[in-house]
């Protein structure tokens, strides 16, 4: 593509469940910056300086590459005339059914060709190389790159061994990118790694993630979800946290629980203690309430959400 120049700014289009809210903020302001002008309701989008890739947030639908905006589909017209495709490329223009009052279907229909019948290149509705989208946000109409998520990661949903009380994939993600949202050169842990949720979601980013857990039955089963996905079952590891050596960028301590016992008190403080020494940064999980186990641990709170499930409840920490 030849013509304009595409600017450094990008809206997310993404969308989430009422009880994903807090969690889906949480992930987003994380992954795109705090500061970034974000819209939570119906046709909910975020405006970063940030790219990513959009599947990496398990809430994204696609990236909008903002090219240029204006106060009325007329004054994009200028910029879509600057817009110059390679003779291979081809192209459609799409309305995103996001933003601030989104058009009806007729007109979004007769946005779509006017924009379509500036830009110099052949249009083609189905499989196009290039996919251009519209996007109204407060006042301003936005025209862009639109690039849809890639939601292969879903399969991991399908795992052969599972936990009925575990992680599912979603919540995985999200807690992984909250807990790196920079990918490169990080080493992540998961001291209580379960089936092995976490470590796969982290994998499929390119982070380099170990698992460990004290339940053989627990290991056993993330050491068959590995290889299903084609990764190392050697990146987990049998054996009690308390022990584990060494030190990472980050963590995700999903803490030990089961619906018919309590994890002794002196065992949540020694846990969260060790944690405090192998790794700069946590993302703490837990069906109790342990915020002043934390704070003894010597973690200062960044932010604190819950995650709910009916009346399933997970307290989650971001700590450093």
């Amino acid at each position: 593509m030849r013509g304009i120049m595409m600017a450094a700014t990008y809206i997310y289009i993404f969308a989430c469940h009422e009880n994903e809210r807090e969690l889906c903020h949480l992930e987003l302001s994380t992954l795109l910056k705090a500061d970034s002008e974000m819209r939570i309701t119906s046709g909910s989008y975020i405006r970063s300086e940030r790219w990513i890739p959009p599947e990496r947030s398990p809430f994204i639908h696609g990236r909008l590459n903002v090219l240029g905006e204006g106060g009325s589909i007329t004054e994009l017209l200028p910029i879509a005339r600057n817009i110059r495709l390679q003779q291979d490329e081809t192209f459609k223009v799409v309305c995103l059914k996001a933003g601030d009052t989104p058009p009806d279907y007729a007109q979004a229909r007769k946005f779509e060709k006017d924009i379509g019948m500036c830009i110099h290149g052949k249009a083609q509705m189905k499989r196009p190389k290039v996919t251009f989208g519209l996007i109204k946000t407060g006042q301003k109409w936005i025209l862009g790159q639109w690039t849809e998520s890639d939601k292969s990661w879903q399969i991991h949903q399908q795992k052969p061994q599972n936990y009925s009380t575990g992680f599912g994939a979603t919540l995985a993600r999200a807690l992984v990118n909250v807990a790196v949202p920079v990918v490169e050169n990080y080493r992540l842990l998961d001291p209580c790694c379960g089936m092995g949720t976490v470590v796969i979601e982290a994998l499929s980013m390119g982070i380099d993630t170990v698992g460990n857990d004290l339940n053989s039955l627990a290991v056993r089963g993330a050491r068959v979800n590995l290889p299903h996905f084609g990764y190392d079952a050697n990146r987990i590891t049998l054996g009690d946290m308390r022990d584990l050596e060494g030190m990472y960028d980050s963590a995700i301590f999903d803490m030990p629980y089961n619906l018919c016992s309590i994890l002794p008190d002196q065992e949540q403080r020694e846990m969260l203690q060790k944690l405090r020494k192998l790794c700069k940064r946590a993302v703490v999980v837990s069906t109790e309430w342990v915020q002043a186990h934390l704070l003894e641990a010597g973690w200062t709170i960044e932010k604190y959400i819950t995650v709910r499930k009916g009346t399933f409840v997970r307290h989650v920490w971001v700590c450093m």
